[in-house]
């Protein structure tokens, strides 16, 4: 005789519950077996001081804007060079040398694994070589991946974080890298970037930098900024949370009165005081040099020297490029993004051109 539904959905719920209550019980027996697996590691406080006098002093990768085994983020707006910076660093760090003005204390070179998520094969060929010169030489130590759209289904797995921590995982392991780049996390999906899934993104991140004892910069976008207030963590794009469970963070911003300089400003770091504070950014300037795309140091600045101010009237450049970009169709708000400025100030020039025409 059949049972009534309602009776097979008894049964079927006390199954399950049966089989949590035995993986609990096994994860509970694995946790006896292996303290390691604790969630919380318990020491008095004068113990963990001890111990940690007894390693090695972490090591400056980028003077003091990221030091070893830290998670740093940098981000920038878009079309500022921050992935060009990315790999540059990548870069230095993989032939142990060190980049102006910062330097590295690294005393070997070391394996850097750069997720790109943002370039294709042509355009990274286009950026580091030169039809003089060839192209440039990274050294076996530099290693690129780039994401592939075919690649496993994230459907087959319970958790997206999941998914993206089994496959960096995976990469992390076979390359035996001690960096890694990401580039850049909103690509990794945008529900990791906000709210709840940005936590669970940063300690998946975190997990994987103590297990593999990483070395990680991941890069970031800012949505579009007011170029008459300085850079600071609320700027980033995304949940604060991300910058919060930083170990450091640093920023790269473009000058308002030199169009092609850029500066980078320390935004966060635990290990020491702010050195590249707005006080004293660090300025670059995008060039390229044989084969190789980069930034050339040109010195330090306060970072309000580089902001509009008030009343500042727009540079000839400036007033020049609206009406050519207006020619080769893009709207007002795609104009004012491209030169960062206002809606309102391009409707006002070109309004004007038109009464003077």
């Amino acid at each position: 005789m059949d049972r009534p539904e309602f009776i097979e959905e008894l049964r079927r719920e006390a199954q399950n519950t049966s089989h949590r209550q035995r993986m609990q019980n096994f994860y509970r027996l694995q946790l006896m077996k292996d303290p390691s697996r604790e969630l919380f590691y318990v020491k008095p406080a004068d113990l963990w001081i001890k111990e940690e006098c007894s390693k090695p002093a972490a090591r400056k990768l980028l003077g003091t804007l990221w030091y070893e085994h830290e998670l740093c983020i940098f981000f920038a707006d878009t079309n500022l060079g921050k992935s060009v910076l990315a790999v540059q660093i990548g870069n230095c760090l993989a032939k142990q040398a060190g980049m102006e003005p910062f330097g590295s204390e690294a005393n070997e070179p070391l394996k850097v694994l750069y997720i790109d998520f943002e370039l294709t094969p042509a355009q990274f060929k286009a950026r580091y070589t030169d039809a003089t010169w060839g192209p440039h030489c990274f050294g076996e130590n530099f290693i690129r991946a780039e994401f592939n759209p075919r690649g496993d289904d994230p459907d087959l797995y319970d958790r997206y974080e999941d998914y993206v921590r089994e496959r960096l995982e995976s990469v992390i392991a076979a390359t035996k890298a001690h960096v890694l780049i990401i580039d850049n996390i909103t690509c990794m999906g945008n529900p990791l970037v906000y709210g709840g899934g940005a936590l669970q993104l940063m300690k998946t991140l975190k997990a994987l930098k103590t297990k593999h004892r990483l070395s990680m910069l991941v890069l970031a976008h800012t949505p579009k900024r007011n170029p008459y207030n300085p850079i600071t963590v609320n700027d980033l794009q995304g949940s604060k949370m991300l910058i919060n469970f930083a170990d450091s963070a640093f920023a790269l911003g473009q000058s308002q009165n030199q169009p092609d300089l850029r500066y980078l400003k320390q935004i966060k770091q635990r290990n020491t005081q702010p050195l590249y504070d707005a006080d004293h950014v660090c300025l670059f300037r995008l060039v390229k040099e044989q084969s190789f795309l980069g930034f050339q140091f040109e010195g330090f600045d306060t970072e309000r020297q580089h902001l509009c101010k008030a009343g500042t009237a727009l540079s000839d450049d400036i007033k020049k490029r609206i009406p050519e970009l207006a020619r080769q169709g893009l709207s007002k708000r795609q104009i004012a993004d491209h030169l960062r400025i206002g809606a309102s100030t391009v409707q006002r020039v070109m309004a004007k051109l038109k009464e003077e025409s």
